[in-house]
């Protein structure tokens, strides 16, 4: 405005003095116009120089707010992207279907056979990363389609009976609910509800990490399915060795079966857990078994009487001690995987005794329960994506069990060893999802007890965002 104010006065001095020379000399007024407007000439480029750096700066000033306004955004897609990272999201499922021959109940030699659908579970994982160093998962099972109480009927169970089962709240369980730190890869704690090492059937349980269509029978014959427990424990790698130390709540020994041996003493079926007897768990592992071949053993202590509900029926411990041996081999084509498992139970006897008279049971009708029992699974698979452009695999499994290897007095009845042998292919579609089928056969230690035939069609998918 000055710089205005400053060039009209200069202007109007101009004029007045031209009006003053006019008067006097016409060669001095043709001068002083002709410097007049050189003047005005310069003074026009002082404007036009002015307007071009102040649309300049104008120019400047935008580029800048856009600048800014651009990091402003990407600071919050980065701030989104960050916190969509810190969150972690995994599922995985099966549908299958079988169709094979069964036994009504212990006494039955005759087989039937049975077509069946079984919606078998959806699991999803959800989880939190609150920095680098803590985590939080908590993994959901849909059992069977649905939620509720199921009636059953078990004819190998106390010589067959129906029993309504509530497993909390129904047929959807917790299956882990952890809270991890770990400050280095050498070494981790984690508390809550934590799967338990013990089998590889708590390792390997997705469908695209075992060749059969079911998961491993030997196993399920013995122990829990994908066994968690309440507790604490630690674990690391050093070295391409694993471990993993736990002291979590034991078992219930009032739902010891012949059938499964311990498998059933799990406490899933109420809203508290006992934990008077505490288990101590321990694992070491070669290699990786989730990523390829490794070597391991696992080791579980636990008394189991004191977590019983009626603890007046039994003074005895009750003492499981579970063993297992595992190794799996994955290379090129091939994958080949293998466990065995040995358990004892002392006082199986005064067990036995005590659980006659649990409720929904009949008196006098339970049958014994082994105080040693053992079981093992070997598969084999060669992948034939390796030859051809085909995604297939082809394998052949075999599965033992004998939950009563031995008993405490009198002969152990052989009704409930089994052998599972079978052949199948697993074809993969895509990478996340796998349909599988499977035909085979299961012998019982029992001479008149007839060979069966099975087959088993399923698909099962797994994914993590």
């Amino acid at each position: 405005m000055r710089f205005k104010l400053n060039s009209l006065a200069l202007i109007l001095g101009c004029c007045f003095s031209a009006s003053s020379m006019a008067a006097n000399d016409p060669a001095s007024l043709a001068s002083a116009i002709a410097k007049q407007e050189a003047e005005l000439t310069l003074l026009k480029q002082q404007l036009a120089k002015l307007a071009e750096q102040q649309k300049q700066q104008k120019q400047e000033s935008e580029i800048e707010r856009q600048q800014q306004e651009q990091a402003i955004v990407s600071l919050q897609q980065d701030s989104a992207t960050a916190r969509l990272d810190k969150f972690i999201f995994k599922s995985y499922g099966t549908v299958n279907y079988t169709n094979q021959e069964y036994f009504d109940n212990v006494q039955d030699t005759t087989p039937e056979r049975r077509g069946r659908f079984d919606l078998e579970r959806i699991v999803t994982e959800f989880g939190y990363r609150f920095n680098d160093k803590w985590d939080i998962e908590v993994e959901i099972e849909y059992e069977h389609g649905g939620t509720g109480t199921a009636l059953e009927y078990d004819g190998f169970d106390e010589f067959g009976e129906f029993e309504s089962e509530t497993e909390a709240g129904g047929e959807v369980l917790i299956e882990k609910a952890q809270i991890r730190y770990r400050p280095s890869d050498a070494f981790g704690v984690k508390f809550g509800n934590i799967h338990l090492p013990v089998g590889l059937g708590s390792i390997l349980h997705k469908p695209n990490q075992y060749l059969t269509v079911l998961r491993h029978k030997g196993e399920q014959a013995m122990l829990p399915t994908v066994w968690n427990e309440n507790g604490v424990g630690i674990f690391g790698e050093v070295s391409n060795v694993f471990y993993q130390a736990q002291v979590v709540n034991g078992l219930n020994s009032e739902y010891f079966r012949t059938y499964n041996w311990v498998a059933s003493g799990h406490q899933k079926r109420f809203e508290q857990v006992n934990g008077d007897d505490l288990a101590y768990v321990a694992r070491l592992d070669y290699g990786n078994f989730k990523k390829g071949s490794a070597v391991g053993v696992s080791y579980y202590y636990s008394n189991t009487s004191g977590n019983r509900h009626k603890t007046n029926k039994i003074s005895e411990d009750g003492t499981v001690t579970i063993i297992t041996v595992a190794g799996a081999y994955v290379e090129g084509p091939w994958t080949i995987r293998g466990q065995y498992i040995y358990g004892t139970l002392s006082d199986a006897d005064a067990i036995a005794a005590a659980n006659k008279t649990t409720p929904g049971l009949q008196p006098g009708n339970f049958a014994q329960v082994g105080s040693e029992s053992e079981a093992f699974f070997i598969e084999a698979g060669f992948d034939l994506n390796h030859y051809t452009d085909i995604p297939v695999t082809v394998f052949a499994s075999i599965d033992y069990s004998n939950p009563l290897k031995e008993v405490e007095s009198g002969v152990a009845s052989k009704r409930f060893e089994n052998t599972w042998t079978s052949v199948g292919v697993n074809y993969f579609p895509i990478p996340k999802v796998v349909i599988k089928a499977e035909a085979g056969r299961q012998q019982v230690a029992v001479a008149s007890i007839p060979d069966t035939n099975f087959f088993a069609l399923g698909v099962g998918y797994q994914f993590s965002l």
